[in-house]
């Protein structure tokens, strides 16, 4: 009996231990990741890949927030996301302990463009050696791979041969691309830009997965975002191929893509 009782408790414990184990949700984009009750900490706790954040340019800071926070308490993007992120990197050899994968930040810039990209390499200069690169024109995947949505420096990242950060481009101009992978690393749109109701037509069907087929033929990683929190939406998305599904209520997205 104690044998049946030692070997039921070895498969237990490393049962569990396997379990424990991080396991990236690749498909798994934290939507305005600052407007959950704690910012970044429950999408890691979930091991999403990609968290977002908005930020604003006041007085030289980058402060996070959606629209510009006049009375609001002031939370920096140092603060909340790149100091966390990189103490992580400093004590793991990367954001979560047990993988390799690179994780997403996605910078949604509100406002001057320009300047918060210079602002922007000046916080990452001294984690560069942490951070996806191009250099002399190739892409050399890191840690963590920081890329720039809303307001878009394009000049600035064009400009910039050697550099570490990314553009999230228009997936509704994904046809007349200028920019490869190295310039734009990923391509997004709202849902409703594309699907009219939550019954995909034929001709939405048929349309959203040529546009996919082409970001990924260019090496572009293809987000969605406002999408119904509905798991039969979620599944025809994931039918599709689309890479990252932007969600809010990040733990039914979790238990969903756990399931699949």
């Amino acid at each position: 009996m104690k044998y049946i009782l030692f070997f039921l408790s070895f498969i237990l414990f490393f049962g569990i231990t396997a379990f424990a184990q991080d396991k990236i949700l690749l498909n798994a984009h934290s939507h305005n990741d600052y407007k959950q009750k704690k910012p970044l900490v429950t999408a890691l706790k979930y091991n999403y890949k990609s968290v977002e954040a908005d930020v604003f340019l006041i007085k030289g800071k980058l402060i996070v927030a959606h629209t510009y926070p006049l009375l609001k308490k002031r939370k920096t993007l140092q603060s909340l996301y790149l100091q966390p992120l990189f103490d992580s990197i400093s004590k793991n050899g990367s954001v979560y302990e047990k993988s390799k994968q690179t994780i997403i930040l996605l910078i949604d810039i509100k406002s001057n463009a320009e300047n918060v990209y210079t602002v922007l390499c000046k916080e990452f200069e001294k984690y560069k050696p942490f951070l996806t690169s191009v250099e002399n024109g190739k892409v050399i995947e890191r840690q963590l791979t920081i890329v720039l949505s809303g307001k878009k420096p394009y000049a600035k990242i064009v400009a910039d041969t050697n550099r570490f950060m990314f553009i999230d481009q228009s997936l509704l101009s994904i046809d007349n691309s200028n920019y490869d992978s190295s310039v734009c690393y990923m391509a997004s749109a709202k849902y409703s830009n594309l699907i009219k109701k939550r019954q995909v037509s034929a001709i939405e069907e048929e349309n959203l997965k040529k546009i996919i087929i082409k970001a990924h033929q260019q090496g572009k990683l293809v987000r969605l975002w406002a999408i119904p929190e509905d798991e039969a939406v979620w599944k025809t998305l994931l039918d599709y191929k689309l890479d990252l599904i932007g969600a809010d209520d990040l733990e039914k997205l979790k238990l969903f893509l756990e399931k699949k």
